[in-house]
């Protein structure tokens, strides 16, 4: 049975918000004798070392009640939204911060890679700084030294080397930073947000050395991140935290559905009771638009393969009018996918309704919406309904093993035939 390296017990941390200390010279000597030489509990922590999680005046609760065990050789990503925890609770694994209450135990050497550049100089040049940062990252000298090509190697710099960091790109300099951190040797590796930076040839590069490192080397990796699909391809398990709370702690592809379902729930569908409150004009009100996923479970997540129907019912408001319904697909990057138009319908007022279907393996992974348009005579707008539905797709690789980013707008899967003809080795 693996060995447990991480153990997080009952962690909790409350933030006092606004003033530094008791916002009292007298209050805080007195804090200092309490804590630190009679040992008694904070008077003016409030809060410390209670159950009671609710926020008062001026303090926030950045975790509550936080229990996992991660064994050795594990990769454990933890997932949640902005400000839900992730980053308060690395930090107190790496012992940059202390918990308000629960405590953690760990066994072997901790990196932290909390922020990529730490300990950089501008003024020295690329080779200085990387036996600076090296050092601040637990690094010798000798291992420095001894990783030196390998470094300069991945961070694809080595025209620019002994040239002062001042002079390099972001680019450049993001990449340096990661390559010194990647050659680390630690027991426990912790990783925040590193991969939301550089292109996504770095990014790649960056996933690819991760996935040695958990699973050639055999260590244990903690890893921020909001992409999913790493988050699935590098993790064993993934944590799941919400406002400081622990949502979920299990298989990471079981987590992640969990999560991106949570995401998804409120932006799939729309309804409104009478014309008077609906979106719309002297022309057409909308009643209700939906995305129905062709899902097994309603829990599963959205991801490449699933075909998608979109249906809408809206009110007519005039008589025997020829109108069309336009449904166009827009990634949140801003690029039009598609722009769809029905075919023309002579309609008299009344409930008029229809839907579309977007067939699986045709969309590629990201975050859309759909806007609705309504035309007469094919030709002359009449109504736009922006950004009426949202959703995210998610990637699904299969037993592909790149983790890069896939690129285009669409992701179609075309019929595709590729043979052996000859085994023979032509002559050298």
């Amino acid at each position: 049975m693996a060995e447990t390296v991480v153990q997080v017990e009952n962690l909790s941390k409350l933030y006092r918000l606004g003033t530094i200390g008791t916002g009292s010279f007298r209050q805080d000597l007195q804090r200092l004798w309490n804590q630190h030489v009679l040992g008694k509990k904070d008077p003016f922590f409030v809060g410390a070392g209670q159950k009671d999680f609710s926020s008062g005046p001026g303090h926030i609760w950045a975790l509550q009640d936080i229990n996992f065990e991660v064994k050795r050789g594990e990769a454990i990503g933890i997932v949640g939204s902005n400000g839900s925890g992730k980053s308060t609770l690395l930090k107190i694994i790496s012992r940059i911060v202390r918990p308000t209450t629960g405590r953690v135990r760990g066994k072997g050497k901790v990196s932290s890679l909390l922020e990529v550049g730490t300990g950089f100089n501008q003024e020295l040049s690329g080779r200085e700084n990387i036996y600076i940062s090296g050092y601040l990252l637990g690094m010798s000298k000798a291992e420095v030294a001894r990783k030196f090509d390998e470094i300069i190697a991945f961070s694809g710099i080595e025209q620019f080397i002994d040239t002062p960091v001042k002079r390099y790109s972001s680019g450049m300099y993001v990449r340096l930073a990661f390559a010194v951190a990647a050659h680390l040797e630690p027991d426990i590796l912790i990783v925040d947000e590193v991969l939301a930076v550089g292109d996504a040839d770095f990014q790649k590069k960056c996933l690819g050395k991760m996935h040695e490192v958990s699973q050639a080397e055999a260590r244990t990796i903690l890893f921020v991140s909001h992409n999913m699909q790493a988050v699935n391809n590098l993790c064993d398990k993934a944590l799941w935290l919400d406002k400081g709370v622990m949502r979920a702690f299990d298989e990471s592809s079981a987590v992640v559905n969990k999560y991106v379902a949570s995401l998804q729930k409120h932006r799939l569908r729309q309804v409104w009771a009478s014309p008077a409150e609906a979106p719309g004009n002297e022309w057409v009100r909308f009643k209700c638009v939906e995305l129905i996923p062709h899902l097994d479970e309603t829990s599963d997540i959205i991801d490449i393969r699933t075909p998608l129907t979109i249906r809408f019912r809206f009110w007519n408001l005039r008589q025997d009018v020829s109108l069309n319904l336009g449904v166009v697909l827009y990634s949140y990057s801003g690029d039009c996918i598609f722009d769809l138009l029905s075919p023309a319908l002579q309609c008299q007022q009344g409930l008029v309704e229809g839907e579309c279907t977007i067939p699986g393996n045709f969309l590629n992974d990201g975050s859309y919406y759909i806007m609705l348009t309504v035309a007469k005579d094919s030709s002359i707008p009449i109504y736009k309904f922006d950004e009426c539905l949202a959703f995210e797709v998610e990637d699904y690789r299969g037993d592909i093993s790149y983790y890069g980013k896939w690129c285009g707008a669409v992701r179609p899967k075309f019929p595709f035939r590729l043979e052996q003809k000859e085994h023979a080795l032509l002559p050298g």
